[in-house]
């Protein structure tokens, strides 16, 4: 087993649980008789320069993240281990989730030690037989969904984010359906098999993993058409082919319930909309009129969509138009909102990219405020990991200032909790969602 020794004093924040080794810590990289070369993928072990023992880490010299640790101790990889780490994942999920009824995350890479892996789990039925037996019109509950239908069946979103794991993404495929089809005694896990796994790695971090962009159906099958879930109650199609990231957005759900109750009578826009969650959920909740803003003609279609499945149609109209030039627009008309939401897409991926985000993130909240009068509510979200709760709220902070505004700090939120928060590693901490009142 190759060694990697860390330069004098760079353990600390490993010690501290963050599980990347970057290339600019590492002193030296050690074989069994010597220096030696790091291979994509390969399993090392990684010290301290007092030869401490830190953990094992799956490797990659085409990264600057050289090493992402997967266990403190000196433990084996195969199937079985996929299998221990995938349960362990789910079974943390039962806590608070239906899973026999509730769409989730039941792997997010490092927070749940399986760095670089993530999985969704969506709960519905094929789009086409819920039309079949519904039509377009509104759709029922869950529970009469399930009467007329039977069982809901799952699909799985799958992304290959790091080299280790895609290096071993047979192994990793057969656990999760080993895990999900058969029950374990020792836990009772029987939550049923997949219909399908969808793999979604068009996410341009697998560039500098060195790994080619790669999306399909990786096992079973998945309806053209899409499939219908529910969120908090509400009905949504999901394309899990042609969809963003894994086909639907799990981690602002229990946000998009919050945000609902301050929508009732008033005229909300949900700019930067994505396929409706928020203006939906705004829309249900007894909103007079909501407007969903997107750049993207298709996220629109999905909106209109969700809305006639929701039976909300007449409440909700789409606008495609970049989300900076339509709050500019909204202000020269004198347009007034009561519920203003703000979910852009990440606008620093990277520390590097930070200055330029701060000045869209103040440019948005800045239209946005203009747009509220006195008891008007701001959700405001930021999805950049780099981009921390501090420096996000100051940006808020200072666009109200510009307005001339007064703010009350009404609640701030993260993703939701089958998204794990890992202390030590501040980036598993990537979604910040403030509600304000304009005072």
């Amino acid at each position: 087993m190759k060694r990697i020794i860390l330069k004098p004093g760079e353990e600390d924040r490993i010690l501290n649980g963050h599980p990347w080794v970057y290339d600019n810590e590492i002193a030296r990289v050690e074989g069994h008789t010597g220096p030696a070369e790091l291979l994509p993928g390969e399993i090392v072990d990684v010290e301290s320069s007092r030869k401490r023992y830190l953990g094992r880490a799956f490797a990659n010299p085409n990264s600057k993240i050289r090493g992402r640790l997967f266990s403190r101790s000196k433990e084996g990889v195969d199937v079985g281990f996929f299998k221990r780490r995938i349960r362990e994942a789910i079974d943390r999920r039962r806590r608070g989730f239906d899973l026999a009824s509730e769409s989730q995350r039941i792997v997010f890479a490092e927070a749940d030690f399986l760095p670089g892996f993530i999985a969704d789990r969506f709960v519905g039925w094929p789009l086409a037989d819920v039309l079949a037996a519904f039509g377009e019109a509104a759709l029922p509950s869950f529970k009469e969904t399930a009467a007329r239908l039977g069982p809901p069946l799952s699909w799985i979103g799958v992304q290959f984010l790091s080299y280790g794991m895609d290096l071993r993404r047979a192994e990793i495929l057969q656990a999760l359906d080993e895990v999900l089809s058969s029950p374990d005694p020792a836990t009772a896990l029987a939550i049923g098999g997949p219909a399908g796994i969808v793999e979604r790695d068009e996410a341009k971090v697998r560039e500098l993993e060195g790994l080619e962009l790669r999306t399909g159906i990786a096992a079973g099958t998945c309806p053209e058409d899409g499939i219908l879930i529910y969120e908090n109650g509400l009905p949504f199609a999901v394309d899990l082919l042609g969809g963003q990231k894994t086909g639907h957005f799990l981690d602002q759900r229990t946000n998009r319930a919050l945000a609902a109750t301050f929508a009732r009578g008033g005229r909300v826009l949900d700019a930067c909309c994505h396929t409706g969650g928020f203006a939906i959920h705004a829309a249900r909740a007894g909103a007079a009129e909501v407007i969903a803003l997107d750049v993207s003609a298709h996220a629109l279609k999905a909106v209109e969509r969700n809305a006639a499945l929701n039976g909300v149609s007449e409440l909700v109209r789409t606008r495609e138009a970049n989300v900076f030039d339509a709050l500019h627009s909204y202000g020269r008309a004198k347009e007034h909102f009561d519920l203003i939401i703000l979910d852009p897409p990440a606008f620093a991926k990277s520390r590097s990219a930070l200055e330029a985000a701060i000045r869209g993130y103040k440019e948005i909240n800045l239209r946005a405020l203009e747009l509220l009068g006195r008891g008007g509510i701001l959700v405001t979200c930021s999805c950049s990991h780099a981009m921390d709760e501090g420096r996000f709220k100051a940006v808020v902070a200072e666009a109200a200032v510009d307005t001339g505004k007064r703010l009350r700090l009404l609640d701030f939120r993260y993703q939701a909790a089958d998204h794990p928060i890992l202390i030590g590693y501040d980036e598993s901490l990537y979604l910040k969602c403030g509600i304000y009142e304009v005072i």
